[in-house]
């Protein structure tokens, strides 16, 4: 499980964007978006800078992971 902590994430078509993007990465993948905490929880087989990019590359800088 990887933790992020995600900015400009601000409403619905934020997180559907985010969650698009990772299950480009990894269509298994459970993530569940915390708007208000602007954290992202990722359970994924992926490499985790394979998600950081994604989520990047979808417009939503990644500032921290674990």
């Amino acid at each position: 499980m990887y933790e992020l902590q995600v900015e400009n994430m601000s409403c619905g078509h934020c997180v559907a964007s985010v969650t698009k993007a990772v299950k480009a990465v990894d269509g298994t993948a459970q993530v569940d978006v915390d708007l208000a905490g602007k954290q992202v929880k990722v359970a994924s087989a992926a490499p985790l800078e394979a998600v950081k990019a994604a989520i990047a590359d979808a417009g939503y800088p990644v500032t921290a992971a674990r």
